[in-house]
């Protein structure tokens, strides 16, 4: 299911961390794309998924990423500083496929927008000119939507609901989990913040009553009331600690119960942070007691470099492992 908390409160401090909750591995492996990279928005793991008017593109920033069952890509930064995260949303629906238009498959929705976009304002552009096309990956339907932020802080939610087009865009929206849609999210919290105003709480106390469960109305609210309390960081080894305490206090444990059927339990099966300003990518599979983290200067990201891969699985793997990446298999 997913969560994403941005934390831009503070200037120079932009940090975006999220879960990948989902009932079996997504098979992450860290990615490094160079620039110059010809891509096929119409093509999913060799197939061809989108026959008419494909969107066809040559990334211009080069992107350090997690993918997804080898096929997409989940979350990532881009060396402009541009983040993409992509979650969970069952009603998503781009509606019928218009073949006027270009058209991209959406497991690469993200991967576009950061291989072309260097801020929030610049990918919502892009978007206006092209129709995503569900696909199905391992047997899940791709219905998703997307944060973006950048490291001015900016940020922006878009959904696809009925067919069109639902933008939230502006540094207030840190938080995002799943269903409902967006625009219901929003009506929740500030129910919730009513209520607990209703109940004595004008102000941050330990006897808040806040929702505890799993689901994604309780993740929000609870990622929204811990998010906002956030203290200015020392540095940036104290900023990653404290995205990483919300988002660890917005996961899943093993376990949990959910709903009945296909999808019983969706725990967490990791957790990364972006540092926009500082350019690194970390991440804490839940099943590791290590952090990895990456750093974008480190690699070379000129046109004809290799993509470079990294399986964060090793459990040999701890702290900036910047050098333990190695070129990709060709093609990629």
């Amino acid at each position: 299911m997913c969560t994403r908390i941005l934390w831009n409160t503070y200037d120079g401090v932009v940090l975006a961390g999220r879960t990948m909750d989902w009932p079996e591995s997504t098979e992450p492996v860290l990615t490094v794309f160079p620039r110059g990279l010809e891509r096929d928005g119409g093509r999913l793991a060799g197939d061809t998924v989108v026959p008419e008017s494909p969107l066809r593109w040559t990334s211009r920033y080069g992107s350090l990423v997690t993918t997804v069952y080898g096929a997409g890509t989940a979350d990532g930064i881009n060396e402009a500083g541009l983040a993409a995260h992509m979650l969970y949303l069952d009603e998503s629906d781009p509606g019928p496929r218009d073949p006027e238009r270009p058209g991209l498959q959406i497991a690469l929705w993200i991967q576009y927008l950061l291989d072309c976009a260097g801020s929030v304002t610049e990918a919502l552009e892009l978007l206006a000119s092209v129709q995503l096309v569900p696909v199905e990956m391992r047997g899940f339907a791709a219905t998703v939507h997307v944060a973006l932020e950048d490291r001015s802080g900016d940020s922006a939610v878009v959904e696809y609901l009925g067919g069109e087009q639902c933008v939230h865009h502006g540094r207030q929206y840190t938080i995002m989990t799943n269903a409902p849609a967006y625009d219901e999210q929003l009506r929740l919290l500030d129910e919730q913040v009513r209520t607990l105003r209703e109940l004595g709480h004008d102000a941050p106390d330990s006897d808040v009553p806040l929702p505890g469960n799993v689901n994604p109305v309780d993740r929000f609210q609870r990622a929204a009331y811990f998010g906002s309390l956030l203290p200015r960081p020392a540095d940036e080894q104290q900023a990653v600690a404290a995205v990483l305490a919300v988002t660890r206090n917005a996961s899943v444990p093993f376990g949990a119960p959910y709903r009945s059927g296909r999808f019983a339990t969706y725990n967490t099966e990791y957790r990364t942070v972006c540092d926009l300003a500082g350019r690194r990518y970390f991440l804490e599979l839940a099943t590791s007691p290590n952090l990895l983290w990456a750093e974008l200067d480190r690699f070379d990201l000129s046109p004809g470099a290799p993509v470079m891969t990294l399986d964060p699985h090793d459990l040999t793997l701890v702290g900036n492992v910047s050098g333990a990446f190695a070129p990709a298999p060709a093609p990629f």
